[in-house]
Order: C-alpha cells, then sequence, then structure tokens
C-alpha cells in the first residue's frame, strides 16, 4: 500500500510539473497608468534558488518583430515558501521580491519566457526561440492573435488580460486535474496561490500622513499587518537613502507589534542642520521581515527640504538682472567675424559653434546634469527654473515615469521630431564632462543633446506643447512670457549650429524647419538676454566647448535675419551697447519710481511685454516714475545709436 501511495505521489508529480519553474500569473497591463504590472513565477519546490534562469520579455507589434526588447536576470534571487516569485512595479502589493520600473511591460500581442540562460544570450532585438526555453505564455490585451509568436514561442493559445480600471485581471495558472493545467483572467492575486490555498502571508504596510517635511520637523511612520499577530513581531526600517543617514533624523526603528494588536509607530525627528545638502528623499524600507510576513509596500519616499540653500546675486527671468554675470567667453572668441556679411558672415559664426576640433557633443543623459546647473534656480539652489511655467521646482522631482505630474524633464526648444534627431543606446549613459563625441555641423543626431536648446520644463507642460512652433505656441496663460527670447536665441542657435535646420516665417511640415520666424524674432528683440541667459550659456560653455552667441552678441541676429541682413558686422559697432549693459536700475520690483546710474543722457521707452509703446522719457540722468498698472514691462534705453532692453516689474 505504501509502495502504491508513493507510485502515485511520483505519477502526479511528473505529470504536474514538467519543468522547474513556470509562469504562474501575470499582469501586463493595471489599466490606465501602468502602475502595479507584475509577473509571478513558481518553482516546483519552495525556497527554490533561480539562479541561472531568467526572464525575457518579447515585442510582437510590427516594430517589435517578435523580438525581445527587456530581459531580467533572476540570480540571487529564491522562490518563498508558496514557491512564489514576484517581479513588479512599486504599485504592486503585496510588495514584488524584484522590483521593476512601471509602464515597461508591453500590453500585446507579446510574449514572456523562462529561459535556463545568461542574459547575454538576449542582447536587445534578438528573435523569440524555444533554445532552452523552460516556460512560456503568449498574451494580449484583446489583440488579434499573432501567429508567428505562438509558433516561435512553441504555444498554441494566447491569452488575453481583461482588466479594466474598476475591475483590474491578470492571467492566472490553475492546475485542474493531474494532466491538466489551464489559464484564466482573475483579480490579481500576488504572492499568494490563484487558488487560496498554501501558507498565508500576513503583508506589513508602511504608512506617514505627508509626504514632504522641513528639516527640524517631527512626522510619525504607522506599521500595519493585515491579521492580528499573535505572538510579538519585532522587525527594523530604515531611512537611508544616497546622502540622507542616521546623522539626519533620531527617533527609534526597532519595532514591535504586540501580540493581539496588528499596528505600531515610530516618531521620526529631522535634524535641523546648518549644511546646504540639498532636499533630500527619506526612504521608507523593511530591512528583516521574515515569512510569513512580506512587505505590503516598500521603499516610501518622504521628502525632506533643506532650509540651507543659497541664492544667486543674480535674479530670475521674472525678475531680471544684467551685468552682474559676465561671460567667460575667450577675448577672441568672435574676432573672425569682423568684416563679414551675410552667407560668409554666417558660415564664419558656424565654424565658431560646430569646430569638430573644440567642440564636444554629450549624452542626452549628461543633460540633466548640465540642466541642474545651467537651469538653477538663481532664488534657491536646490530647484531648477522651469521655462514656460516661471517657477522654481525641486531638482528632484525629475520625472523618471509616466507620472508627469509636478515632474520637470527636458524640454526641446527644437523639437525632435522636426528637427530629425533622436536618441540612440550611448544616449542612455550619464558618462560625465570628460567623455564626449567629436561633432560638427553635419552632425545632426547630436541636436538631440545639445544643452543650448534643452531646458529644464515642466512635464505636463512639456507635453502641452508638443512639436507646435513658437507663434503657434505662446506658453501658459497667466505667465509673463520671460521664456520668449530666451527660446528666440536657442533656435536660431540651432539653424546655425546644425546643417539640415532652419527657423522660417510660418508654420510648416517638413523635417528641418520650425517657424515662425517673424515671432522669433520679436521675441529676441523685446526680451533681451539677461543673467540668468548669460550663466546658462557660461556653464554649457564648459561642458560642450561652445557658445549661443546671440546671448553673448545679440545683435547678430540682426545681421544673419533682421534689419541689418547684407550689413558688415564690426565687433567694435556694438561697445556702445555693451557699455548700456552696465546701466545701472533700482529698485526693481519698483512702486513705480526707477533710479538710474548712468554718467551720460539716455532716452527711456516703456513697452509692454508684447512690444507696445506705452510711454517715453527724453534725456533721462537721475530717476523716473512710472504710472503703470502692476506686471512686467520692458524699458528700451538709447543712448546716441545703441539701445538696450531691460525688464522690471512693477508691484
Amino acid at each position: 500500500m505504501k509502495s502504491l501511495l508513493f507510485f502515485t505521489l511520483i505519477v502526479f508529480t511528473t505529470l504536474a510539473w514538467s519543468q522547474v519553474l513556470v509562469i504562474n500569473e501575470f499582469d501586463p497591463d493595471s489599466p490606465s497608468t501602468d502602475t502595479a504590472e507584475f509577473i509571478e513565477i513558481k518553482s516546483e519546490i519552495p525556497n527554490f534558488s533561480t539562479d541561472g534562469y531568467i526572464l525575457v520579455f518579447f515585442n510582437g507589434s510590427s516594430n517589435g518583430a517578435d523580438s525581445s526588447y527587456l530581459v531580467i536576470d533572476l540570480s540571487g534571487y529564491i522562490t518563498d515558501n508558496n514557491g512564489l516569485l514576484v517581479i513588479g512595479s512599486e504599485g504592486v502589493s503585496p510588495f514584488p521580491q524584484i522590483l521593476i520600473s512601471e509602464n515597461v511591460i508591453q500590453n500585446g500581442a507579446d510574449a514572456v519566457g523562462i529561459y535556463e540562460a545568461s542574459v547575454n544570450d538576449f542582447p536587445e532585438g534578438t528573435l523569440a526561440t524555444q533554445t532552452n526555453l523552460i516556460d512560456a505564455l503568449v498574451y494580449g490585451t484583446n489583440d488579434a492573435e499573432d501567429t508567428m509568436l505562438l509558433s516561435l514561442m512553441g504555444e498554441t493559445i494566447q491569452y488575453n488580460d481583461n482588466g479594466t480600471n474598476a475591475n483590474p485581471r491578470s492571467i492566472q495558472r490553475f492546475v485542474d486535474t493531474m494532466d491538466n493545467e489551464t489559464f484564466t483572467t482573475a483579480t490579481p492575486t500576488p504572492r499568494r496561490e490563484n487558488d487560496g490555498s498554501g501558507i498565508a502571508i500576513n503583508p506589513i504596510s508602511i504608512s506617514v500622513t505627508e509626504i514632504l517635511y522641513d528639516e527640524g520637523s517631527s512626522f510619525n511612520v504607522v506599521l500595519t499587518s493585515e491579521s492580528i499577530v499573535t505572538s510579538d513581531l519585532n522587525f527594523t526600517i530604515s531611512l537611508n537613502n544616497f546622502g540622507f543617514n542616521a546623522a539626519d533624523f533620531t527617533g527609534n526603528t526597532s519595532l514591535t507589534i504586540s501580540n493581539g494588536s496588528n499596528t505600531t509607530s515610530t516618531t521620526i525627528n529631522l535634524v535641523d542642520d546648518a549644511e546646504d545638502e540639498g532636499d533630500e528623499v527619506i526612504q521608507l524600507q523593511f530591512t528583516d521581515l521574515v515569512e510569513p510576513f512580506v512587505p505590503s509596500n516598500n521603499f516610501v519616499e518622504v521628502r525632506v527640504v533643506d532650509n540651507d540653500f543659497t541664492m544667486a546675486p543674480w535674479g530670475t527671468p521674472i525678475n531680471p538682472t544684467v551685468g552682474i554675470v559676465q561671460s567667460t567667453q575667450p577675448n577672441d572668441y568672435y574676432n573672425s567675424l569682423n568684416g563679414l556679411a551675410a552667407a560668409d558672415l554666417r558660415q564664419a559664426l558656424q565654424d565658431i559653434v560646430a569646430d569638430p576640433v573644440t567642440v564636444r557633443a554629450q549624452t542626452y543623459a549628461d543633460v540633466i546634469d548640465i540642466l541642474l546647473e545651467a537651469d538653477q534656480n538663481p532664488e534657491n539652489s536646490n530647484q531648477v527654473w522651469l521655462v514656460y511655467k516661471e517657477e522654481g521646482r525641486p531638482k528632484l522631482d525629475l520625472q523618471t515615469s509616466s507620472d508627469n505630474s509636478g515632474k520637470w524633464n527636458r524640454e526641446h526648444t527644437f523639437p525632435r521630431s522636426r528637427g530629425g534627431f533622436n536618441d540612440i543606446e550611448e544616449d542612455e549613459i550619464a558618462d560625465g564632462i570628460e567623455v564626449f563625441w567629436t561633432t560638427e555641423a553635419d552632425s545632426l543626431r547630436h541636436g538631440n543633446s545639445d544643452a543650448h536648446a534643452l531646458r529644464a520644463a515642466d512635464a505636463a507642460e512639456n507635453s502641452s506643447r508638443g512639436n507646435q512652433h513658437y507663434g503657434q505656441y505662446v506658453g501658459p496663460n497667466g505667465t509673463l512670457g520671460s521664456f520668449r527670447g530666451d527660446v528666440a536665441r536657442s533656435v536660431l542657435y540651432m539653424e546655425i549650429r546644425y546643417n539640415g535646420l532652419e527657423v522660417v516665417n510660418g508654420f510648416p511640415n517638413t523635417t528641418g524647419q520650425l517657424g515662425d520666424l517673424e515671432t522669433l524674432l520679436d521675441w529676441h528683440r523685446n526680451d533681451p538676454p539677461d543673467d540668468f541667459e548669460m550663466n546658462r550659456n557660461n556653464v554649457i560653455y564648459n561642458w560642450q566647448f561652445n557658445r549661443n552667441p546671440f546671448i553673448d552678441e545679440p545683435l547678430l541676429v540682426e545681421y544673419i535675419w533682421g534689419n541689418n541682413v547684407g550689413e558688415v558686422w564690426d565687433q567694435s559697432l556694438n561697445l556702445n551697447e555693451s557699455e548700456l549693459q552696465h546701466i545701472s536700475i533700482h529698485p526693481n520690483p519698483t512702486a513705480g519710481k526707477l533710479y538710474f546710474k548712468t554718467s551720460d543722457l539716455v532716452n527711456i521707452e516703456v513697452l509692454s511685454i508684447e512690444g507696445k509703446a506705452l510711454k517715453r522719457y527724453y534725456n533721462v540722468q537721475g530717476y523716473i516714475d512710472i504710472d503703470l498698472a502692476s506686471g512686467l514691462y520692458l524699458l528700451k534705453i538709447t543712448q546716441k545709436n545703441a539701445a538696450v532692453f531691460r525688464k522690471v516689474v512693477i508691484n
């Protein structure tokens, strides 16, 4: 009898398990946000080492060509007491043993396979194969059947995830009989057996009231188990994350949920030091939970706002200053332009800013580091200044997922789709200031990462702008338009820097062209360079070894596109303008009275931000009293044959 029972168990095991690992559950599409995607694999025995195995995801779209796009190495991991191992994003609860980014799994028709292989066996774009395949699933979201992918993976059925926002679903494996396993869709059950069997787990959650606190404040962390514990549960949490460590807080991190309870809490006191460390992020996480206790959530982030930020001596674009930041250009940087006109002037300028011997191109990932310095908010060193929104945003709020709410990212003033330049794989690597590509005027692809035409922008506003031409896009409602001259000079620079780009009148649909030239010339004239723009020109010069000449020499715009086309350029003609740049105006903002520090008489014209003349003052030496409504205005200051513009805010 014992022998017969033993034989029966062997037969059952053999029929039910044809491989050591199977795909047990899969949610490739958590609707709307894709924040809870996961795949769960199951081992034949619990606590099984997955060393030597990998997960490979294949894209069945026409562009994906049934080839690999993502490989996850399972080495170093062990399935749990139920033989389960969950790979998923942060929104999955209980928390995955292996964390992946949100929105990384394709929706279908696609496939995933477990292989006994190395990640090096599947470089991106590898055609789906059954070689060393352990288990596979071809799936979709009610997509047409991908017969080629089914054949390549050795499968006959394509399973659909039919979830909705209100009713999320996952594809789940069930063993119906000893020799039959089926897949169906049901409410997701990550880290739990699909049929409700197995060893019960007790997830513990971390919660805080707010996600942002100032240095010197305190907050409570509450830990709650799903079920009441039947004996004292002792565990530890950590707050450490990059620069944030034990020196930055006080409070108990060794905690106990007492027998008969399901909750405990601790108070964290943030140290208010005198160091400018920048804003920091705490990551609240479990360090030593033992099954059946598992994290319900993990890596909960709390922002600590550093009150020791520094302020620059120059102003923001909406409260601008001029003459504080000096150009770091070499003394002879533009000398080769003297005596030239028209096409010769344009070519000589390109020879400077696209010199293949000198100029460097950085990666698109490096641009983040460049913008953190170049677009730093003058009023708060822990923030970047947003180009269209005209406000500061914490540097830590860089967009890193599909969620763009409250985030900033990199805005191409000359849109990529209109310029015809895109990412390559190497662009994903931030390799620093001393690693670079050589580049020239024909290196149009490098326009993708040219920081002179990239700005920190509100991510949602960046999306709203899309690839609209300027003139079609004029900025968010209610803003002052302080960015207009800046973006004008950046896209005009791009035309000179790269062959194949052109700024034209109107709103063209030809790749390589951007409009509207007439609008951009007006923006350049009415919003002249200020200290903020000069500083970013200097920062970018440190990285790229080239400058935006229309910030250093604004009058050049007129000689290439504007009122002086065809005339001979002579840098000395701009000296009077340079002298005017040093005129001191105060206070700014003002209640109406403005004082001028200048040795000679000047004429002043007050214009609206759109360039409409409102008031004129002649032979001024001292002050003027402007009786206008609150807002941003332009001052046109003329002396002899030279003129400069200044922004002024009236309170």
